[in-house]
């Protein structure tokens, strides 16, 4: 039993790790750097799109926290989606959401490559992408208490960022602060255009991003088996996360726009970035370049954590190589760490080669993709509750069950049917169906393989 527990994951996640964690899980490169490109696409009215995609993703987190605490032995969410759905579910579920986080990696670590340009506008895309990564990997191979205190003050940054620049933005608009031609005043939400200038069509347009936004958000799920105390620790961490949609995303989003005319926003930076630009603040724009420097890096590191540890889970199941769940003296999955890390990597030659079309490409895949996860999560839930019927003790219910199971579905299905109509979200609408035809081919392999 002793060797059994040191090739065990170790529980060194304390609750304010969880609790930071999460909340980095949903502030990410989706807000700081793809929030400029929803405003154009739906202007004011892109506060309704984030509440409504808000609203879902706390449904989701409902599900999966009342999964999670149904069983206190799953070491993942990957373990209740092999009892509810099976092997075959499993191996397409893990790889998938492996598949999920190395996009965000990806997303994150081009960014890094945006925000350097910053202060260096000559140097080479791909350059910071490469630095960034052989610093997470190294970070990550520590004990996962360094992971988790890394995260602690990634988040802290972020919000402390937030909150300086919500607190910022207010002053402005008491102030009416003037630059240029433009004037910090509540009227910047509606004269320009109205709440919905691009029409309703723009504000529908919008949701992709807005989804991608909160890419991440279920990584609680992940970590469970590595926390302390789950039963206390996974309700508050859930259960946070509407204030945190309204102060983090919103709130913020309300100050760009009210200080700041919309359609003067640019696509190809970040917002928050761009008003201390334009407002002539350089030091404070440099001080918010760095933030959302750190919140990229802080977002790649979940990923490069939440790859290695699937990829942990899924060979403890017996999907993966049992190569994946070799451990170091620190108790993390070394092999796994660098496995994904290599695979992230492809994104370095993807910014040498194609650097101004990455970004949306990849974030519109990684979409799908959690489309999928969400999807699957939510639909594990509804199977757990029919099989306990009304004898279920649980302290955290899903609210409104199955009524807010059967909301999230219809969300899915017309997050997905938005990026039909839109042409840089199309390509990926036929490109990530290869992904799946590709683990299906896997899965056919190692079927056939254990058959003889």
């Amino acid at each position: 039993m002793e060797e059994r527990n040191q090739q065990e994951l170790k529980r060194g996640l304390k609750n304010r790790h969880v609790q930071l964690i999460s909340l980095g899980g949903a502030i990410g490169t989706g807000l700081f750097l793809g929030s400029g490109k929803t405003i154009q696409l739906a202007g004011p009215s892109i506060l309704l799109a984030y509440l409504i995609t808000g609203i879902i993703c706390f449904f989701i987190m409902r599900a999966l926290g009342e999964l999670l605490l149904s069983n206190l032995k799953y070491g993942s969410f990957l373990d209740f989606i092999k009892e509810y759905f099976g092997d075959k579910h499993a191996f397409f579920f893990g790889w998938t959401y492996w598949f999920c986080w190395i996009c965000v990696a990806m997303t994150d670590l081009t960014a890094t490559g945006v925000y350097v340009r910053h202060w260096a506008p000559n140097i080479p895309h791909w350059i910071p992408p490469l630095i960034t990564l052989v610093l997470l990997i190294c970070l990550n191979l520590t004990a996962v208490q360094i992971f988790g205190e890394l995260e602690f003050w990634f988040a802290l940054i972020k919000v402390i960022a937030i909150l300086s620049l919500i607190g910022f933005g207010i002053f402005m608009l008491i102030t009416h602060f003037k630059i240029h031609d433009n004037v910090a005043s509540v009227s910047n939400l509606w004269e320009h255009g109205g709440l919905f200038p691009r029409g309703f069509k723009g504000f529908l347009l919008s949701f992709q991003l807005v989804t991608f936004s909160f890419a991440g958000i279920e990584v609680v799920g992940l970590i469970s088996g590595e926390t302390k105390d789950p039963r206390k620790v996974i309700p508050k961490a859930i259960n946070n996360i509407p204030f945190r949609i309204i102060l983090f995303y919103i709130l913020a989003l309300l100050v760009i726009i009210t200080v700041y005319p919309w359609n003067n926003i640019n696509t190809t930076q970040s917002p928050f970035v761009e008003i201390f630009s334009d407002f002539g603040i350089v030091m404070a724009a440099s001080i918010i370049n760095f933030v959302v420097l750190t919140a990229a890096a802080s977002s790649c590191n979940s990923a490069i954590y939440s790859t290695s540890r699937m990829t942990y889970s899924l060979a403890e199941e017996g999907i993966a190589s049992k190569r994946h769940t070799q451990l170091n003296k620190k108790q993390v999955p070394c092999y796994s760490i660098f496995f994904s890390s290599a695979i992230i990597c492809v994104v370095i030659l993807l910014n040498y080669s194609i650097p101004s079309h990455v970004f949306e490409i990849i974030s519109s895949i990684s979409t799908i993709c959690f489309l999928y996860i969400w999807t699957m999560l939510v639909w594990a839930h509804t199977r757990y509750r029919k099989r306990v019927g009304q004898q279920t003790n649980s302290e955290f219910k899903m609210p409104f069950f199955p009524i807010s199971n059967y909301l999230v579905y219809l969300f899915m299905a017309f997050v997905l049917m938005i990026m039909f109509f839109i042409p840089d979200t199309r390509i990926a609408l036929f490109f990530t169906p290869l992904w799946f035809i590709g683990v299906a081919i896997a899965y056919w392999w190692k079927i056939k393989k254990h058959s003889h």
